[in-house]
C-alpha cells in the first residue's frame, strides 16, 4: 500500500495543497496532522507508522513534513529501508529505492538542518543588537512612573474607590494590587 502523510504546523493553516499532490500521486490511505515537526510523539504519524508494512510506501510532499530534525529523519528513514519500506518525498525528488534516491536524501537532510540553524543564529543576534539599543522585548509594562505617580496620589487622597482609581490610571486590579503591594514591600525594605 501507498501511505501520504501531510502535516501543517499550526491549526489556521491548510493542508489542502499537500492532500491534492498526495491524491494526484495516487496514495492510498492519507494522514493528515497538524502538529509541530519538531514534536516526535504526533499521533497520526504513530498510526501512520503503525500500519506500515513490509513492501510499502511512505509518501510526503516535502521531506520537512515528516520531521524538522536532521538525525530524527535519517532514523526514520534508515528504519523504513531495514523494515522493506520505500520512502518518497515528491517535492525533494527523493526516493529511498535508488541509491541516488538515499544520497540525495542525505543532503536535503543536511541542508534541512543548516536551515533552521541559520535561522536560529539569525533570531539569536537580532535580539543581542536589540538587547545593546536598550530594547528589551516582551510585553511592555502596564504601569509606567507617570501611571504609579498618579496611582499613589489618588490612593493617598482617599477620595476614590479602587475600581475609580483603576479607571482613571488606565489599569487593571491586579497591577493596582500588585504596584500597592511592591510600594508596601519596598517601604518595609527602606525601614
Amino acid at each position: 500500500m501507498k501511505f501520504g502523510y501531510a502535516r501543517v504546523s499550526k491549526n489556521d493553516q491548510s493542508l489542502d495543497i499537500q492532500v491534492q499532490k498526495l491524491q494526484e500521486a495516487r496514495c492510498d490511505e492519507i494522514f493528515l496532522e497538524k502538529a509541530s515537526g519538531a514534536k516526535d510523539d504526533r499521533k497520526e504519524l504513530n498510526r501512520l507508522l503503525d500500519k506500515l508494512r513490509r513492501g510499502d510506501t511512505i509518501c510526503v510532499v516535502r521531506l520537512d513534513r515528516l520531521g524538522r530534525r536532521m538525525t530524527k529523519l535519517i532514523e526514520m528513514i534508515n528504519d523504513f529501508k531495514e523494515k522493506g519500506i520505500n520512502f518518497i518525498s515528491l517535492e525533494n525528488h527523493i526516493d529511498t529505492t535508488t541509491p541516488l534516491g538515499m544520497v540525495l536524501f542525505s543532503m536535503c537532510a543536511a541542508f534541512s538542518e543548516m536551515e533552521r540553524e541559520l535561522i536560529r543564529e539569525r533570531v539569536k543576534a537580532g535580539i543581542e543588537a536589540a538587547h545593546r539599543k536598550g530594547r528589551k522585548g516582551g510585553r511592555p509594562r502596564a504601569l509606567t512612573p507617570t501611571k504609579l505617580a498618579t496611582l499613589k496620589s489618588l490612593k493617598k487622597s482617599d477620595e476614590f474607590s479602587v475600581k475609580e482609581i483603576c479607571e482613571i490610571a488606565g489599569i487593571t486590579r491586579s497591577v493596582y494590587y500588585r504596584a500597592i503591594k511592591q510600594s508596601e514591600d519596598s517601604g518595609r525594605e527602606a525601614t
